[in-house]
């Protein structure tokens, strides 16, 4: 078997320093990626110029505008399918790879145990203090019991879907499955994603492959207004979708009536909530699916 190429992409925006610390780890892994790109999100901190005197072998897609996640994270695939990789790894700026991340995604490919070969594997992401962060929880696969034991065996657990940070996608999977939705902006896209990539493709979290991702706490869709607004049309624009089988639906359902609960509790049900809350719904109902 040839071996696979990787091209890693990184998506940033007005975080220098942060970016240079993932640049950093990436180049240090154990097992080079054959390629690195960059997608800068309009960014007005001197990245692009950081980028050019000190990473000069790093592939840089600037955006002209702020395209949101969504919008980013789908010029990093495009840039990535531009190359011969086999596979792509996605990150954030803010996202800090162990030295053996990859190789530990790539060494997991091999030895999953399923019918068909995996798409789609993902990290073990960490806050700063080693805790799992909370917003890059993966969704667990916990339908098929044979396929479950087989994965756990094989150190691994099959999931549904699973976040942007250090997720390996294969070429395969998005000549098949497309493009991500980059009508969502942000918030759930990844989800969207990656759902629909494993609608019918085998997925796996691989614990031994461990990511660092440092953000400034461990906030979730209910902790900012404008997250949350995005949160809620998308996960209606989701239940609309086709990403996630019939059965699966009052699962999503049930995750937009605890969000809500939880964030008008935090706001103590203000209006300003109510209202936020309103129209986020609304616009899940209206907005076009694609």
């Amino acid at each position: 078997m040839s071996t696979p190429k990787v091209a890693a992409t990184i998506l940033t925006r007005n975080r220098r320093d942060l970016l240079r610390q993932s640049l950093d780890a990436v180049l240090g892994q154990t097992r080079p990626v054959d390629h690195l790109i960059v997608v800068d999100n309009e960014s007005s901190d001197g990245t692009v110029d950081m980028l050019a005197s000190e990473f000069p072998q790093v592939t840089v897609v600037a955006l002209p505008e702020n395209q949101g996640a969504t919008g980013g994270f789908y010029e990093a695939i495009a840039a990535g399918c531009r190359t011969d990789a086999d596979w792509l790894w996605l990150m954030d700026d803010d996202s800090i790879a162990r030295p053996t991340a990859l190789a530990e995604l790539l060494a997991a490919i091999e030895r999953a145990d399923g019918a068909a070969p995996p798409v789609l594997m993902c990290s073990r992401v960490e806050w700063r203090d080693g805790r799992p962060h909370m917003m890059n929880r993966p969704v667990v696969q916990r339908r098929g019991p044979a396929r479950l034991a087989g994965a756990v065996r094989s150190e691994l657990l099959p999931v549904r879907a699973a976040t942007w940070v250090s997720l390996l996608i294969s070429r395969q999977a998005v000549e098949r499955s497309g493009m991500p939705p980059r009508h969502f902006f942000y918030q759930a896209d990844d989800i969207e994603y990656t759902a629909r990539i494993l609608r019918d493709g085998a997925g796996y979290y691989v614990p031994a492959s461990v990511v660092e991702h440092r953000t400034p706490t461990q906030h979730t869709a209910v902790d900012d207004d404008h997250r949350f607004y995005f949160h809620i049309r998308n996960t209606i624009l989701m239940l609309r979708g086709r990403a996630w089988r019939l059965r699966e639906k009052p699962m999503l359902a049930w995750w937009l009536v605890w969000t809500s609960i939880i964030y008008l509790r935090k706001n103590r049900l203000s209006r300003r909530s109510v209202a936020n809350l309103a129209g986020g719904l609304l616009a899940g109902v209206r907005s076009p699916l694609e």
